[in-house]
């Protein structure tokens, strides 16, 4: 038998309806656990309670450093966190980067409310709670526990609105045979990063997207309106058109990073193409996101700049973590 915490902090698994002020998040941790049944002990408590698409990366921080020290409790051994599965992939993520226990860490959520006719929140939380149990996921880090499958936070990204199970992505370590967690797989061990302080909470990082007509208007905007980093989500294997290169070099030259990631959902990015492609965006400067989609690239943006706002060191600790 396990003791397990069960961390919430809003979403969809929380929500109800409000009249024509439609669903909000209202519900507690300690509510959502109320049905569980199990061998298992669990607690829980509150966090936050909102939609995951309100969070900042002040609400971000303030989840990691929660569950931080939830995890540092001798009488834990595991920890659920409840969250919205709008913004999960970057939540989960984060904490992924600086999660230094063997404690497991699972997230799950739900993607009807808990007032509609056939919610799927409490499976869920069912089973993330097994996950969290499983002796076997300790060290596999922060993974995501959603319609009886079981992945690592790095890579899994939302591919779905309304689905049952929305999540793809990142390697499935495990699935649900009934009350049985079947462990298929388990990640190589990784770096932690320390935990961000309250520099992070004003981290600015954006997102820019390549698209057939686009012009790096948008990325010197943002960097004359005080980014401290760019995410270039490129077409294909990461490229853009006329004028990116040449962008990123100004924003490089002036101490902005510009990481390159890709707009498709799935695949690295590898620099390839000429004639304003990923080569040339390369050869400006900017940073390759390899595997990380640009979401994902963007919380470990933040988290590095934090920690060191140093432009000159930022693409070999960005290469390190991605």
């Amino acid at each position: 038998m396990a003791s397990i915490q069960v961390l919430g902090t809003g979403g969809t698994i929380a929500s109800r309806g409000q009249g024509t002020a439609g669903s909000v998040a209202a519900d507690g941790a300690a509510t959502l656990t109320a049905g569980l049944t199990g061998g298992h002990t669990v607690t829980a408590r509150d966090i936050l309670t909102t939609g995951s698409y309100r969070l900042t990366l002040q609400d971000l921080r303030i989840i990691a450093e929660q569950v931080q020290e939830t995890l540092e409790q001798d009488d834990v051994d595991g920890v659920v966190v409840t969250h919205g599965t709008d913004t999960m992939e970057e939540t989960a993520f984060l904490l992924d980067l600086v999660h230094d226990s063997p404690k497991p860490v699972v997230f799950t959520g739900a993607q009807r409310p808990a007032d509609s006719d056939a919610p799927d929140g409490p499976h869920n939380l069912a089973e993330a709670v097994a996950a969290a149990a499983e002796d076997r996921l300790r060290g596999a880090g922060v993974v995501i526990s959603f319609a009886g499958s079981i992945r690592t936070a790095r890579g899994a990204r939302k591919i779905h609105t309304t689905a049952a199970s929305p999540f793809a992505g990142g390697v499935e370590v495990a699935h649900l045979a009934g009350n049985d967690v079947v462990v298929t797989a388990f990640p190589g061990p990784r770096r932690a990063l320390p935990l961000p302080g309250q520099a992070f909470d004003s981290m600015s990082v954006e997102i820019i997207t390549a698209y057939p007509g686009a012009t790096p208007t948008l990325m010197r905007h943002a960097a004359d309106d005080g980014a401290h980093a760019v995410v270039l989500a490129g077409t294909g294997i990461g490229n853009a058109g006329d004028g990116f290169a040449e962008a990123v070099a100004e924003l490089t030259g002036n101490g902005v990073p510009v990481i390159l990631s890709s707009r498709t959902p799935w695949g690295p990015v590898i620099p390839t193409y000429g004639n304003g492609g990923g080569k040339d965006l390369a050869r400006a400067g900017a940073v390759v996101s390899r595997d990380l989609n640009p979401f994902q690239a963007r919380i470990l943006a933040a988290v590095l700049l934090a920690a060191d706002p140093n432009p000159q060191t930022f693409a070999a600790r960005f290469t390190r973590y991605s």
